[in-house]
Parts: structure tokens; C-alpha cells; sequence
């Protein structure tokens, strides 16, 4: 598996495992007291649903953009571990967080990368 692939699949289960602990704590494990569980869930979970096509379909554009989005999930996750009873779900939030920000990245660069060298392999010139 080359390293494209690899930050890839990394991005998509970050982006999935942060999706799905999300949910789980939000909906079920740890619903919150202060709001109504579907106005939290909408708040949480919409604007990770913004980038899905674009991740799903390897778009280096979408991957950039995305990994500014998942540095707010990162702050999110960061503040939860922080309390003494919800450090399980803030530390579940940072690890898929940063899995998320580091597979985007990665993925970015290295496809930017690939691509600059299939372009100079062919001799193809940026117009």
C-alpha cells in the first residue's frame, strides 16, 4: 500500500471512528443534560457531513479544507478530557480527531506530490 492510500484510509477512519463515538456518546452512553439530545447531535454531527463526498471520492481540495474543520473537533476533544467524567469520550474525540487531521494532511501532500510527478513524467506543462 502506497502512502497516498495509506492517509487515505487513515482520513476516512478518523472521520468515521469520530463520527461513530459521537454518536454513541452523544445519543446513548452520555446525552447531554443542558440541551435536548437532538439539538446536540445536530450541532455535533452537520458539519461533519459537509466534507463526506469529497472524502469519499479523494478530493485533495476537500481534504485540505476538512483537516481546518477537524482542529475544531480536536479543541472539542482537548476539553473534554479535561474533566474527570467524560475523559474517555474527549480522548475517543482527539485520537479520531487528530487521526482525521493527520490522514487529510498527509494525504494532501503526498497526492499533490504524485501528481506534480505523473505531470512532469508526461511532460505535460500547467497552462
Amino acid at each position: 500500500m502506497n502512502g497516498v492510500a495509506l492517509f487515505r484510509w487513515m482520513a476516512l477512519i478518523g472521520w468515521f471512528g469520530l463520527f461513530a463515538t459521537l454518536l454513541a456518546f452523544t445519543g446513548w452512553l452520555q446525552p447531554p443534560e443542558a440541551l435536548p439530545r437532538a439539538l446536540a447531535l445536530a450541532i455535533l454531527l452537520v458539519p461533519l457531513l459537509f466534507p463526506l463526498r469529497g472524502i469519499l471520492h479523494a478530493r485533495r481540495y476537500t481534504h485540505a479544507w476538512a483537516s481546518l474543520l477537524a482542529l475544531a473537533y480536536i479543541t472539542l476533544g482537548i476539553t473534554l478530557a479535561a474533566n474527570a467524567d467524560e475523559r474517555l469520550y474527549g480522548g475517543l474525540v482527539t485520537f479520531f480527531s487528530l487521526a482525521w487531521f493527520t490522514g487529510c494532511l498527509m494525504f494532501v501532500k503526498l497526492d499533490a506530490r504524485r501528481a506534480r510527478a505523473a505531470q512532469s513524467a508526461t511532460g505535460d506543462r500547467p497552462s
